[in-house]
């Protein structure tokens, strides 16, 4: 490996570990546009799906107690998403994956660029079990089909009146659990072999470390910011799929 090659390796996992580690979700999004340039895209996707749930363990750390304190809420996310997985999946045979994420970073530019324009936030306040129950599959279903799982939930997490830790113990869990599957599907397609041990022994440490700088930030955020800075990563998010998508 090249030093050119380690730095753009290092710098993609750095974003995707900072981002993860500052709102839950968003080191597929982030790195991706730095390793797509230097690997082959199983073997980038393979990555940055394991870096993803090293870095959103710390997270799931972070706020296991607002977990503990509401375990239900959780589950009506995150029970209808693994349903939803092998649905997505299944939609691969008709629906193309670059269908699937240009509408998904259309939608993701228009709500975040939506609501960062506007002075009050969106609250729903009575409880939406069945809506949230829909979101959880959805998410599954699109982890399945384009590894674009924490997108909806975080969309809709974020019109809740729920504090930062709140939102995070759904997005967090969420995110860990179903790209955890997609690495064990991974691992058992042989797709982790010898090289790409070699990647990981060089994007682990920096993942962890800019992920615990994320945590950080995370900490300081009042929860209105914490809501408006996952809205706005909202808009920056469907803006490199788009880009990513479209260009690269």
């Amino acid at each position: 490996m090249t030093i050119e090659f380690i730095a753009i390796l290092a710098a993609g996992a750095a974003l995707g570990g900072f981002v993860n580690g500052l709102a839950g979700f968003g080191t597929a999004l982030f790195a991706l546009g730095f390793w797509l340039q230097i690997l082959p895209a199983l073997e980038a996707v393979s990555l940055v799906a394991l870096m993803s749930v090293v870095s959103g363990l710390q997270g799931v750390w972070v706020v296991r107690r607002s977990m503990l304190d509401n375990p239900r809420r959780l589950a009506r996310f995150l029970v209808p998403a693994v349903v939803g997985i092998p649905a997505g999946i299944a939609a691969l045979s008709v629906f193309p994956p670059l269908v699937i994420k240009l509408v998904i970073a259309t939608m993701m530019i228009l709500y975040g660029g939506f609501f960062s324009l506007r002075s009050a936030l969106p609250r729903f306040e009575r409880p939406t079990p069945v809506a949230d129950g829909i979101v959880g599959f959805l998410g599954g279903v699109l982890g399945g089909a384009a590894s674009l799982s924490g997108a909806l939930p975080t969309m809709w997490c974020s019109m809740r009146p729920w504090q930062k830790a709140e939102i995070r113990a759904v997005l967090q869990p969420f995110n860990v659990i179903v790209l955890a599957l997609t690495a064990i599907g991974f691992a058992v397609k042989g797709v982790y072999g010898l090289h790409t041990l070699t990647l990981i022994a060089v994007t682990l440490p920096v993942t962890l470390v800019f992920a615990q700088i994320g945590i950080v930030t995370f900490k300081r955020l009042t929860d209105d910011q914490f809501r408006r800075l996952i809205i706005a990563l909202m808009f920056v998010s469907g803006t490199v799929l788009l880009a990513k998508e479209v260009f690269w």
